[in-house]
């Protein structure tokens, strides 16, 4: 990585840290302060729904970047793992009684358990066969709530909790779910962050890119693999469970395949394998998908009622379908490759092709 002119590592701390420049620590620290103010800067209750499932699926994305964007193992049921988290925090407060604060963390352990007993098939499958595996992952997890103990799971009706309390605090406005889901977001970030330049990060890129030179190098591939597996889907459980906090309840449908394949499509377009890639994709997805249903009236007054109402079902899908594909084409490395050139221009402006 450059190195703004002037600035030597002379440590090796310094060499492997993520900040390096006074501006790199005040930059963060006016940022965070930019987070604890986010609902006086933006106090639509709106705004705040759509910032708060941003947040939410921003932990999601991590773990999936780390399973599917560092270690390379493709998953095409990370929805799934999402919904077992929620329905092991809602089990866990309801069935069990115990605190959301205590919930939240078993609930993702169990996700992770979870993960790792369909990241079994990992040792022998690979690439198509293995993201064929995750697909019955998918429906096997759906099909088990949607039919299994409907006395406790409740079947299609889904499990719902009470808002989540800490002390007299209840997080029943989105202002407040805010404060809870942002902080275990940003810890996410940080712990995703030094996990990839970790050594096991290292490992899971070094599976990634050649599983057999990564196993004569020493590296456990069974070990490391069912890792990924158990990390990216503690990632997702602690996102379903932030998820039924956010929504008070969660039924199978919430989870389907769809949203697995959006989740995919999210790490492509916003780059696989860059911890900043699942903010990016995440974000930009979001928008998108805000515009089109802000655009979704407009078509319905300018188009005849049939034709509108087709259309109207089906534009967020396209769209979503064509970004992916001209990603895929013009940035396969997504938005996050595309910021790396962008703040390299800007460090040697103004020579342009310093980068």
């Amino acid at each position: 990585m450059t190195r703004p002119a002037g600035v030597f590592d002379v440590r090796y701390e310094q060499d492997v840290a993520i900040l390096r420049t006074i501006p790199q620590w005040i930059t963060l620290a006016l940022f965070l302060v930019f987070l604890a103010i986010v609902p006086q800067l933006f106090p639509s209750r709106f705004l705040l729904n759509v910032i708060n499932m941003i947040l939410i699926m921003i932990i999601a994305m991590h773990g999936l970047n780390i399973l599917t964007g560092y270690a390379g193992q493709i998953s095409v049921g990370h929805a799934a793992f999402m919904g077992v988290g929620a329905y092991a925090c809602a089990s866990f407060m309801t069935i069990w009684g115990l605190n959301f604060f205590i919930s939240l963390p078993l609930a993702a352990l169990t996700a992770g358990l979870v993960g790792i007993l369909f990241g079994l098939p990992s040792l022998r499958l690979k690439g198509f066969y293995l993201a064929m595996a995750t697909i019955a992952a998918q429906f096997i997890i759906t099909a088990f709530f949607l039919h299994f103990r409907p006395d406790l799971f409740r079947g299609a009706a889904g499990m719902s909790i009470e808002p989540v309390r800490l002390g007299s605090i209840v997080f029943d406005t989105q202002e407040k779910l805010y404060y809870l889901i942002m902080p275990i977001a940003a810890v996410m970030t940080y712990f995703g962050q030094n996990l990839v330049r970790s050594r096991l990060g290292r490992a899971f890129v070094a599976i990634r890119d050649n599983d057999l030179a990564a196993e004569i190098m020493g590296i456990s591939l069974f070990g490391y693999k069912l890792r990924a597996f158990f990390i990216g889907c503690f990632f997702a459980g602690t996102a379903g469970a932030l998820n039924i906090a956010f929504r008070w309840t969660v039924r199978p449908d919430q989870y389907s395949l769809m949203d697995s394949i959006w989740m995919l499509g999210i790490i492509i377009i916003g780059g696989m394998g860059s911890i900043l890639g699942g903010i990016l994709g995440t974000v930009f997805i979001k928008v998108l998908d805000e515009l089109v249903s802000a655009l979704t009236p407009f078509l319905g007054r300018v188009l005849p009622p049939e034709l509108a109402s087709r259309i109207g079902a089906s534009t967020g899908l396209v769209l979503f379908g064509l970004v992916v594909v001209l990603f895929l084409i013009l940035e396969p490395r997504g938005l996050a490759h595309r910021w790396e050139i962008l703040k390299g221009r800007f460090r040697h402006w103004p020579f342009t092709y310093g980068h």
